[in-house]
């Protein structure tokens, strides 16, 4: 009998140290496993997680052609939300177990407990759920470092977004909005030009339709954008810097439309004194994060839980756990109009 009650024990042990994540196989396919939990190392916290959200990068390491940085998570999922569930040595700031939470991560949020550096969380906003707080992370964080960490954009400066329908876009278009900038963005269909201008964009071009230069030229009669914010790249590259005004900022943050650009490339961003300017944020430094998160908690975030918010997370779909396949074919399909949430613990 008491070996039993040791077997038992020994069981329970085990599973208590394992949790569920997804994960990769070597078919490129996605399945629900048992594997590690993690342990808060020192200055982390445990997060159990009750929501991720599909971002490109995702898409890209499925494939192997985006590898996490050294030391981070092999799981993919660069954003959750959730509670807390245990707190590591050395951490410093007054978080509490139970506490809901939202974090940038460098990877592991398809799983249902994710160890997170302290400085990379921020608490949840009290009028938001933990699906709609898992859509903020990386997509805002993203935006908000490429208008005020690179571009530094400037009240009524105009501002082209690609893709103004992702993540990310509709998080630019309302960011430009809040510092009291001009967005104009391009989409590829009506319905997603449509609900762009509902989430603030000054105008919006399908760029399958039409020639997105001219059209930002005669809305800024003649000047062009000062900044562009570009997911596209290559077969972008000519009709970027026909928009972009004379000593204007281009950020490219992606490279959707190609990593090659032929022609004379050089000779006309010179022409148009312009700045060609990247920017990427999972391989960034943690320190580096830390600050962007740090300023955004203080400059963005009071904006969603006003009594009325003038900042709202987009949410295009939900899927379980167990179809995330189906979810990452939905944003491969271009489909999407805002974030893709993946529910992972039930709350």
């Amino acid at each position: 009998m008491k070996s039993q009650c040791n077997k038992m024990s020994e069981e329970k042990t085990v599973s208590q140290n394992l949790m569920q994540a997804v994960c990769v196989n070597e078919a490129g396919e996605l399945g629900v496993k048992h594997v590690p939990r993690p342990e808060p190392k020192d200055g982390q916290i445990l997060l159990r997680v009750a929501a991720t959200a599909l971002n490109r990068a995702d898409l890209l390491q499925k494939k192997g052609l985006y590898p996490p940085p050294p030391g981070e998570s092999e799981i993919l999922g660069l954003e959750a939300s959730g509670v807390i569930a245990d707190i590591g040595p050395g951490v410093k700031g007054n978080w509490m177990l139970g506490s809901k939470v939202m974090a940038l991560l460098g990877g592991g949020g398809y799983a249902e407990y994710v160890a997170v550096p302290e400085e990379h969380i921020m608490p949840v906003p009290s009028n938001l759920d933990l699906h709609q707080a898992a859509a903020l992370p990386e997509a805002w964080l993203t935006a908000f470092q490429l208008l005020h960490f690179i571009a530094k954009v400037k009240a009524n400066e105009t501002v082209l977004i690609h893709a103004g329908a992702s993540g990310v876009g509709t998080a630019a278009i309302q960011l430009v909005r809040l510092c009291r900038a001009i967005p104009v963005v391009t989409t590829g269909s009506p319905e997603k030009l449509t609900f762009a201008e509902q989430v603030g964009a000054a105008v919006g071009i399908n760029y399958k339709e039409e020639d997105f230069s001219e059209k930002v030229l005669q809305f800024t009669q003649g000047k062009g954008a000062d900044v562009i914010l570009d997911c596209i790249g290559g077969s972008f590259w000519e009709k970027n810097i026909c928009s972009l005004a004379m000593d204007g900022r281009w950020v490219l943050y992606g490279t959707l439309g190609g990593k090659t650009a032929d022609g004379d490339l050089f000779g006309k961003l010179l022409r148009k004194r312009g700045q060609l300017l990247s920017s990427l944020l999972r391989n960034r430094s943690l320190e580096y994060k830390a600050e962007l998160v740090r300023s955004f908690t203080e400059q963005v975030l009071p904006h969603f839980q006003s009594t009325d918010p003038s900042l709202r997370p987009v949410i295009d779909s939900m899927f379980n756990m167990e179809d995330v396949e189906m979810a990452h074919q939905h944003m491969e399909a271009n489909k999407n109009i805002g974030k893709i949430i993946i529910k992972i613990g039930t709350f």
